[in-house]
Formats: C-alpha cells, sequence, structure tokens
C-alpha cells in the first residue's frame, strides 16, 4: 500500500494552524453582526419595482417624480424614507393611483407609469 504524500506548503500550513480559543464561539458571531450592518445599508437599491418588461428596477436615492422604466407592475419595494405615490399616467398626472409608506412592500396593481417620492424633514 502507497502511503499519500502531503505538499511541503500545505505540510506548513497545517502545521501553523491553532486550536481555536475559548472566546471563539462567542466572538464571531458578533464580529459577523458587526461586519454585516453597514454591508447591509450599501446593499442595494432604495426602491425596487417588477416591470412589465419581466425585469427588476430599481433607485437609489429617488427624488421628485420618476417615471417607471419598464413600465411598473407586480411587487414593489419602498425601502426610502419617504412616501412613494404611483401614478397611472407618465409625469406622475392624474389620480395617484396607490401609496406606499417608507419601509413597505406590496403590489401595485394592474400597473403604474410614474411615482413621486416625497419626504419630510423635522427640524
Amino acid at each position: 500500500m502507497r502511503s499519500m504524500r502531503i505538499h511541503p506548503a500545505v505540510r506548513g500550513f497545517v502545521r501553523a494552524a491553532r486550536p481555536v480559543p475559548p472566546l471563539a464561539p462567542v466572538l464571531l458571531p458578533l464580529l459577523l453582526l458587526v461586519a454585516a450592518g453597514p454591508a447591509r445599508a450599501a446593499a442595494g437599491p432604495d426602491f425596487q419595482y417588477v416591470g412589465q418588461d419581466d425585469k427588476i428596477h430599481g433607485l437609489t436615492a429617488p427624488q421628485g417624480c420618476v417615471a417607471a422604466k419598464g413600465g411598473g407592475s407586480r411587487a414593489v419595494t419602498n425601502s426610502t424614507r419617504g412616501t412613494a405615490t404611483f401614478y397611472r399616467e407618465p409625469g406622475c398626472a392624474g389620480s395617484p393611483a396607490a401609496v406606499l409608506e417608507p419601509g413597505d412592500a406590496g403590489q401595485i396593481k394592474p400597473y403604474f407609469a410614474s411615482v413621486r417620492f416625497s419626504f419630510t424633514t423635522t427640524a
């Protein structure tokens, strides 16, 4: 029977490995939570929707009236700090079709052509 040979670089790596200290099970989850905080904040767009073209569209820091590229329909997520008011007409014309509060998600049926983002600030 032949014995297996370990490459010298791997052998050095295995020798350098040390046992895990007892605090590692406590510190590891804490470090993961701290690292996930900033990463989650920069993870993606503030406003997302599925278009009539079946593609996911996203906007980062939207302001004012925005056209829904691809024609907005179905699922919408409003992670902005303001209210999203949906219109069936381009240019935010006509009466509002739906309103989505900050942090909410939902279905806008049957479609929307534009969205107005309004932000309230407190001094």
